[in-house]
């Protein structure tokens, strides 16, 4: 339940914000379907209230503010801008009933800034202050550093899209790489499928299979046959670039101790020395605004499953002492996001939205 306090915190929080720079804007509550479902696939469906409209069609109860402050500032075309906003957001929780359906967002975005690695520490920087009262704890992360290892592997796109389009879903991800470098064993169904193709062209396969049950069209089924063939043949990706990603997947440490060993992992995929440039150039931004990277935990992988727009720096500012809090505050860079929601034009994009709901008691018990 949302309290009148909740409010109150909200409204400071904002308040800070706009001392920042930033601009208010506001979001409907409800929220076209189609966009989200363009983004997310029907996963979205599990985390968002749906609802018909008759003359609008499919409907969605705000899950976040990100998108429609994407669309509105990509529409405006007006760089570099900051934003902010506060109000309910609403997630359904069916594993977890415990958890809250509707809380509120206090959030603060900057888009088209110069220097993204300035831009990062910015918003992290201004969201530790706000949450200063509560001491809390930070964490980081960098989904750039995979999305670029993913980039550098010497296989085709169809197999590096397939890997980036799992990036955020850390089980599919495991078996597409085992299925990459010819770890998987191919179930039966496949192995057959794949042997009847051989020399047989696609249309006749589909004229084989009788009547069509479904909503794939000829062209799609034999699309898809054709991708199975070339992927078949595809040689393996090689042990090296392998190991490259499960390190990277279990690394561990302070954002000042990931640089080296990316530098030398770039030795196999040369893709990450820039990702390592930019991770070294957000540290030395965190230092500049009194942020020891060296005292900053981080992980590449953190925050895999936070939100799928993420494509670059994350970070969570959770309460001490309670790991039975959701973090008080999360952000990270998505700049691909503006590039889908801007008809192909992208700018640099980061953000981060604090849980005033969350704050109650904390600064108290945290003295």
């Amino acid at each position: 339940m949302i309290t009148s306090a909740d409010r109150d915190r909200a409204a400071d929080i904002l308040a800070r914000f706009r001392e920042a720079g930033a601009q208010p804007v506001a979001a409907a509550i409800l929220q076209p379907a189609g966009t989200l479902l363009d983004l997310y696939g029907e996963d979205i469906r599990a985390r968002a209230f749906t609802t018909q409209d008759p003359l609008a069609g499919e409907m969605m109860l705000r899950p976040d503010f990100t998108v429609p402050v994407v669309q509105a500032h990509m529409a405006s075309a007006s760089d570099p801008a900051r934003y902010c906003y506060a109000g309910e957001v609403f997630r359904r929780q069916e594993s977890d009933p415990d958890r809250p359906r509707e809380y509120l967002q206090a959030g603060y975005e900057v888009f088209g800034a110069s220097d993204p690695a300035d831009a990062d520490a910015e918003v992290f920087a201004l969201l530790h202050e706000v949450l200063a009262p509560c001491k809390p704890i930070a964490a980081t992360g960098d989904l750039g550093i995979l999305i670029a290892a993913v980039e550098g592997l010497t296989t085709s796109e169809r197999r590096r899209a397939a890997l980036r389009r799992h990036i955020w879903r850390p089980v599919r991800f495991r078996r597409l790489m085992e299925r990459f470098t010819g770890q998987a064993a191919r179930p039966a169904k496949r192995a057959m499928l794949l042997a009847s193709l051989e020399g047989v062209p696609a249309e006749e396969l589909v004229a084989r299979a009788g009547t069509a049950v479904g909503l794939r069209e000829t062209g799609e089924i034999t699309a898809r046959l054709g991708a199975l063939r070339e992927d078949a043949v595809e040689p393996p990706v090689t042990r090296s670039e392998a190991d490259v990603l499960d390190t990277l997947l279990t690394l561990e440490g302070s954002m000042a101790e990931a640089i080296d060993p990316l530098r030398d992992m770039a030795v196999d995929l040369p893709t990450l020395g820039p990702a390592a440039d930019r991770l070294e150039a957000r540290a030395d931004a965190l230092a500049q605004r009194g942020h020891d990277p060296a005292a900053l935990p981080f992980a590449p992988a953190r925050n895999r499953t936070a939100m799928e727009y993420y494509d670059g720096f994350t970070f969570t500012l959770s309460a001490p002492g309670r790991p039975d809090l959701a973090p008080l505050a999360t952000g990270g860079r998505y700049d691909a996001l503006t590039a889908v929601l801007g008809s192909g034009r992208g700018v640099p994009a980061v953000g981060g939205v604090v849980r005033p709901g969350l704050l109650a008691g904390l600064a108290e018990g945290a003295r």
